[in-house]
């Protein structure tokens, strides 16, 4: 993950396994040389060196998370630093607000709000490649399905890509939000960082 991962030989990074694609994250963490851990209860975060919100549907995320209490411990532990990347839906639950002002749970921990859905519905889903730097040189190939953009940005929010003049992914402190599923690819640059 592109953040302040610890350098560890074998770090032991979550995976929020209450709905979405949680499993093609866990195997490409796998294959980086990282222990996925599914989270699913508050307890599952406990001893993480870094955590995955992969995507999915951001409002079915935040109820069935907020139902069991892993909500409140999710705002907790990123709050706290817990290094997070969150793909597609979660770069939306990672949000601080949506764009249209919907109603729905979110964990936070970056200062961007989003706007769901951006691109489209689902027949508009598209693959295209990404210059995003900070991964390497050669551009990323990246799914959008259903992605949302940021459609602002606090001060301390650092824009790592765009596409059609739209900020796709950015970090703030510890947290990597993109609007790419990461997972749905052979390339496993971002998992690596």
């Amino acid at each position: 993950m592109v953040s302040d991962l610890p350098a560890l030989s074998h770090p032991r990074v979550g995976v929020l396994a209450v709905q979405g694609a949680f499993a093609e994250h866990a195997d490409a963490l796998r294959a980086v040389g990282a222990e996925p851990a599914e989270v699913r209860l508050p307890g599952d975060l406990e001893g993480l060196d870094g955590l995955v919100i992969p995507g999915g549907e951001s409002t079915t995320l935040g109820l069935v998370a907020g139902r069991s209490g892993l909500l409140e411990a999710l705002r907790a532990a990123v709050g706290g630093g817990l290094p997070v990347l969150g793909t597609c839906a979660g770069m939306i639950v990672l949000a601080r607000a949506t764009a249209c002002g919907e109603d729905q749970p979110l964990v936070g921990g970056m200062d961007i709000v989003v706007r769901r859905n951006a691109f489209g519905r689902q027949v508009a889903s598209f693959e295209a490649d990404l210059d995003m730097p900070v991964v390497g040189p050669e551009p990323l190939r990246a799914v959008f399905i259903r992605a949302p953009w940021i459609e602002s940005a606090g001060p301390g929010v650092e824009v790592l890509a765009t596409w059609g003049g739209h900020p796709v992914a950015a970090r703030e402190d510890g947290a990597l939000g993109m609007a790419v599923h990461t997972g749905q690819t052979p390339a496993r640059r971002v998992h690596r960082q």
